[in-house]
């Protein structure tokens, strides 16, 4: 009794789901960073995890157009810095950060409109919003501005942007095979073809494997996919050799309106990692093995202060990815410790990062739009809502995917509160302010998320 009076009531909640591995008992309140009963597992589920990350991290970094070296050294840096927050601050257990495909096509719009040279000071001043957004524990009210269906709507319109982007690389072939006048020759059909197993192959694999060991469809499209341009030319990825060097994120550009621009741009992307995250820690800690809880502004603290540090040398922002939270989980990891391994890993093709090119595009292709697929699934939780919500979020994802991100969001945004205006004003029959007033009572701490 006197234990959980001193680590409070979530201790005791946490208590009460003791597990057992090979007839040891496991205690949830030990520490979330390192247990060296569990150093095996969590060495063979970093290695496993961080493995698997490198395909669907070479993509997103390609998605977002940076260099890829740059996109793997902001997952190394990240788990680096989460691995240490660990052992103040723990945000969940066995979440792994990484770049998000989520984000990708916003930094990507990033990157057209200030360039590449800009994006340091964008990712420093989004790191400093969610740096207030942690002290002040505002992410609470994200999702009461801005209900999950239009995330949901939000993430199936990236979903799209990302597949139908991966799309060209399942019929790419050599320059010499292509020049001829007829465009789908028989070697950009076979490419076709053989993507299209390979994209089958995956699916059946990640059905069947995905409750248990969802790291064996990306090991074995990776190898397959290498054995296959060992016999057979295909296009290869090919990784810009940049280097990473500290430096100042100051900008370099001026005038008012592209200030004004960038801010709002920041917030955006500084409100979707953070929403993102949010929601990547109610599934991870139905997956924790423990059942311990996951504090998400502990979470955050770890997002803002990777985001700052990748600004120093070029990176890109970071959040728990669901898809190496779950393989990290299922691979066995106990704690933070694995995901340490995973930027070891991950680290490794940053130095040498010419062993990459040995990865064919169609595999890369595959498992990119296999994860645009799964994004537009996430359609599919919204239905159980109603046909409103779920109308809504299918409007949300055609905008997002034709005008954009920014401009898709904002105006599905603008056609929900019109709706509920109209519904509180000639239906409910209230007056204006008392509609404005209902809207802002969903910001106290007894207000209701916005349905």
């Amino acid at each position: 009794m006197k234990k959980s009076e001193t680590n409070g009531s979530s201790d005791s909640a946490a208590e009460s789901a003791i597990d057992t591995v090979g007839g040891q008992a496991l205690a949830p309140t030990d520490s979330a960073a390192f247990q060296a009963k569990y150093l095996a597992r969590d060495v063979q589920a970093g290695i496993i995890t961080g493995v698997m990350a490198i395909p669907l991290s070479i993509g997103i970094a390609m998605m977002s157009d940076y260099p890829i070296k740059v996109g793997l050294a902001t997952v190394a840096f990240a788990c680096f810095v989460c691995w240490i927050a660990a052992w103040f601050r723990p945000g969940n257990y066995v979440g792994t950060p990484g770049i998000a495909a989520g984000l990708a096509p916003v930094l990507a719009l990033g990157v057209a409109t200030f360039g590449l040279e800009n994006m340091p000071f964008l990712i420093f001043l989004t790191a400093t919003m969610q740096a207030v957004i942690w002290k002040f524990n505002w992410q609470r009210y994200l999702l009461k501005a801005v209900p999950t269906y239009l995330v949901e709507g939000l993430l199936a319109g990236i979903g799209l942007k990302i597949a139908v982007k991966f799309l060209s690389f399942t019929y790419e072939i050599p320059e010499e095979l292509a020049a001829t006048d007829t465009f789908w020759n028989m070697p950009r059909i076979g490419m076709g073809l053989v993507s299209l197993i390979a994209f089958a192959l995956f699916v059946v694999l990640f059905i069947k494997f995905k409750k248990t060991k969802p790291a064996i469809p990306y090991f074995t499209l990776i190898l397959a996919g290498v054995i296959f341009a060992m016999l057979v030319d295909v296009p290869m990825i090919s990784v810009e050799d940049v280097g990473l060097s500290l430096a100042l994120p100051i900008p370099a550009f001026e005038g008012a309106l592209i200030w004004l621009y960038a801010f709002g741009f920041a917030l955006m992307l500084a409100s979707i990692d953070v929403t993102e995250q949010v929601m990547s820690n109610a599934a991870i800690e139905k997956q924790d093995p423990l059942k311990r809880k996951c504090d998400s502004n502990n979470s955050l603290l770890a997002i803002w202060i990777a985001n700052l540090g990748a600004s120093f040398f070029g990176g890109m922002t970071n959040l728990d990815g669901l898809a190496k939270s779950t393989t990290n989980t299922l691979a066995g990891a106990y704690t933070k410790f694995s995901v340490l391994i995973v930027g070891f890993v991950v680290t490794f093709f940053v130095v040498y990062s010419h062993y990459l090119e040995y990865l064919p595009k169609f595999a890369l292709a595959a498992v990119m739009i296999f994860t645009g697929w799964k994004m537009i699934l996430g359609l599919l939780h919204v239905a159980h809502l109603g046909q409103y919500p779920f109308m809504l979020a299918i409007l949300c994802g055609l905008l997002v995917y034709k005008l954009g991100i920014f401009e898709g969001l904002l105006i599905a945004v603008a056609v929900h509160g019109f709706v509920n205006y109209v519904i509180y004003s000639y239906v409910d029959k209230l007056p204006t302010t008392d509609i404005i007033k209902k809207y802002f009572d969903k910001f106290t701490e007894t207000g209701q998320p916005i349905e």
